[in-house]
Order: structure tokens, then C-alpha cells, then sequence
């Protein structure tokens, strides 16, 4: 139904304004009676088999929501009925920020993928911990943490730190994400010996805590052999807990879309089905190049029961959908957990 009927209708319309609408619509209709329960019983799947115990916190099931989608952390309660075992919110930075010009999402159908170019816009920390504050669920929350736009160089750490100490208490992992190509003057946050520098600091600031949290930081899928062995060294002596492999891609190989609308398009990160193949090589690399020394959670292009197994069997610990949900709909999680309890 989701791909014959909802699907066609939704892709009618601007991606961002059919986002906001559907934002809407699940928080109506999950506030009727039984309607939650429907949800519950239409998509999930409760196995113990499923569970999955990683970072010192169990989760329920290895399928989770990727960073971006709920960027406000205005839906994670509803989200959570449909079957995801951990979802999460973000990119937040600390302050509210619109991000880039409209338009800035778009679909490219045939490739099963999206191009977007949002910015971080996000609604800043303290709206953030206003809704984390409303949590109803005992799902795994992750808060994807960056910096403001207008931040210079000097003060990213600072902007890193100040969204660590406020969403500490309110979130079960933190992720840093330094591989969004998105948000202007990057290049520090590919430079390695910034990142020890940050990632020490807000590891610091975590052993003031009485419950640390998890650290991961997120990686670029276009990274060559040089850069991923510098990201194993880099997680060896930070001993950051993990790395979530990956983010969107700059590049634009083999697409169907043609060239003259790829110029009319833009810049922009890529995601989908396009990146699936780039981002299960840098899984499997990490993993068998640090003799699967940390865990990794996968990403890009998982649009099937059969793409999570792949990213899974490339060394993934966990896998998280993103531009895959929007593509094949809610039911894929369910999908995605019945094909791991068949290979099981």
C-alpha cells in the first residue's frame, strides 16, 4: 500500500513540505485511542534474539533511525512504535539555525536516493531538551551533536561541549558528527589532529559524569585507505566507543539521473541506494583492518532486509535507515528484522 498508493501521492510534493505534513499527520493520528498499539503490532517484532547489547545499553533490536530525520526530537515517542530499536535525534547544535536556502531536498527516483543540502537546520539545544523531556519510551536515544554554522574554527570544540553538558542527561549515546558536507568550512573537521583534540575533550567532560555516555563519531563514505586507517588510529588512542559508518556522499557515480539535472540540482550530500555499495566497502574495511576492534553502526543505502544482512556481515554491530524509510515505508524495519531472524 505504502509503495503503490502513499508513496506516488507523497513524491507529488516538495520532499521538505510533505516531511513537515507527515510529522504532523503521525502525531494526530497517534493520539486516537489504540492507535499506537495498532502500530506496535503492525511493525514490530519481538524476538530476545534480536537484542542486541552494545556500548554498556541494549537494544531491543539491531535496526535504528539515522540522525536527520527527527532533527528536533519532536517524534521520537511515535516513531518508536513503529518498530525501530533506536532512534536518533539530531544534528543539533546549540543554537537555533534555519541552515541553507530552500530548496535544498531533492528526490532522484530513479536511483532510489536523495540529494540534500539542509544545513543543520535545527531548532537549537534547549528546544531539543524541552521535547527529550516529554520521553514516554524506554527506546535507546542517540543525540547527534555539531556545530552552528557561524561558529568559527577557534570555537568548535566549544560548540561540541556545550550540546554534550545539556544533552547529557537526556540521551543514552552521543554521536559527533564531523562528516556532514553540508555545512560550510569543513576542512578542520577533517583534520585528524583536531579531531583527537576533540574528541579528548568532550571525553574529558564526559568522566565528570556519574554515568558516562557512549561517544561515536560519525564518518564521510568517500573516505580513502589513508583517512580510514587514520579513523582506526584516531578510535585506538581516543578509545572513542565506536564509529557510524557513514554519512552522505559528494560524489555522483553512476546515477541514472542525467547530468543536466545533477547540474540544475547542485551540491549536496547523497544518500540511498547510490551510496550503498561505498558505505558497506568502508564498513568491511574498518572491521577487518582493526580486526574488529570497536563497534561499528552502518548506514547508507539499506532499502531492504537483504541490505542490512550485507552491512551486518561486513562487520556492522547495529544498521540505521534513513532515505530507505522514505523509499519502502514503515514496514521496512519489520522486514529488516524478520530477514536477521532467518539468517539466524
Amino acid at each position: 500500500m505504502y509503495k503503490s498508493i502513499i508513496r506516488p501521492l507523497f513524491f507529488l510534493f516538495d520532499p521538505e513540505k510533505i516531511h513537515h505534513f507527515t510529522f504532523a499527520a503521525i502525531k494526530i493520528v497517534s493520539k486516537i485511542p489504540g492507535i499506537p498499539s495498532i502500530f506496535r503490532a503492525l511493525f514490530k517484532v519481538k524476538d530476545k534474539k534480536l537484542e542486541r547489547n552494545l556500548f554498556g545499553l541494549t537494544f531491543e533490536n539491531p535496526v535504528g533511525l539515522a540522525a536527520g530525520f527527527d532533527k528536533n526530537a519532536v517524534l521520537y515517542n511515535e516513531l518508536a512504535d513503529f518498530g525501530f530499536g533506536f532512534i536518533e535525534i539530531g544534528t543539533v547544535t546549540p543554537k537555533a539555525q534555519s541552515g541553507n536556502p530552500k530548496k535544498r531536498i531533492f528526490r532522484l527516483i530513479e536511483d532510489n536516493g536523495i540529494i540534500n543540502r539542509m544545513g543543520f537546520n535545527n531548532n537549537g539545544i534547549d528546544a531539543a531538551i524541552e521535547q527529550l523531556k516529554k520521553n514516554k519510551s524506554k527506546i535507546v536515544i542517540g543525540g547527534n551533536i555539531g556545530k552552528n554554522t557561524a561558529t568559527m574554527p577557534d570555537s568548535y570544540t566549544d560548540d561540541y561541549l556545550e550540546c554534550f553538558k545539556a544533552l547529557h542527561p537526556y540521551v543514552d549515546y552521543f554521536v559527533l558528527n564531523v562528516s556532514c558536507p553540508n555545512v560550510g568550512s569543513h576542512e578542520k573537521l577533517t583534520d585528524k589532529d583536531y579531531l583527537f583534540e576533540l574528541i579528548s575533550a568532550v571525553k574529558k567532560e564526559n568522566e565528570t559524569f556519574e554515568f558516562p555516555k557512549p561517544i561515536l563519531l560519525k564518518i564521510a563514505p568517500d573516505l580513502n585507505t589513508i583517512q580510514l586507517d587514520e579513523i582506526i588510529e584516531l578510535v585506538t588512542e581516543t578509545k572513542i566507543d565506536g564509529v557510524i559508518a557513514t554519512n552522505t556522499s559528494i560524489t555522483r557515480e553512476d546515477l541514472k539521473v542525467s547530468k543536466s539535472e545533477l547540474e540544475k540540482i547542485g551540491n549536496g550530500g547523497l544518500s540511498g541506494i547510490p551510496i550503498k555499495e561505498k558505505s558497506t566497502e568502508v564498513i568491511k574495511y574498518l572491521s577487518e583492518k582493526s580486526n574488529k576492534a570497536f563497534p561499528i553502526i552502518g548506514v547508507g543505502g539499506i532499502h531492504s532486509g537483504e541490505d542490512a544482512i550485507e552491512k551486518l556481515n561486513a562487520g556492522a554491530d547495529l544498521v540505521q535507515i534513513y532515505t530507505g524509510f522514505i523509499f519502502e515505508g514503515p514496514m521496512l524495519i519489520k522486514k529488516i528484522n524478520k530477514a536477521i531472524l532467518a539468517q539466524m
